[in-house]
């Protein structure tokens, strides 16, 4: 029985770095932005590429008239959803 929580415990450990993992290329994305960084280095353009595919879900589901906030909110959601999904879950599989 100890070892089966061991791994659980594990798992949500791995869960929840992935989560975080996943909402620092999001939020990464969002300050190179509004820090109007080089679009063609191509740190910032792999940064861009693997955060527009993270948020593909979330970016268009509010319009702004304004890039910025249409930027904060689009890749925000998806980083703020992917943190609580990801620890809940992580937080599920301790509990295991």
């Amino acid at each position: 029985m100890r070892a089966r929580t061991r791994g659980s415990s594990s798992a949500g450990r791995i869960v929840a770095i992935v989560a975080d993992v996943l909402a620092f290329v999001i939020v990464a994305w969002i300050l190179l932005y509004l820090l109007d960084a080089n679009q063609n280095n191509s740190l910032v353009d792999l940064v861009h590429d693997a955060a527009t595919w993270l948020a593909t879900w979330s970016y268009d589901l509010f319009t702004f008239d304004r890039d910025w906030v249409q930027v904060v909110v689009g890749y925000g959601i998806a980083a703020v959803a992917y943190l609580v999904i990801g620890h809940a879950l992580a937080g599920w599989l301790a509990r295991r």
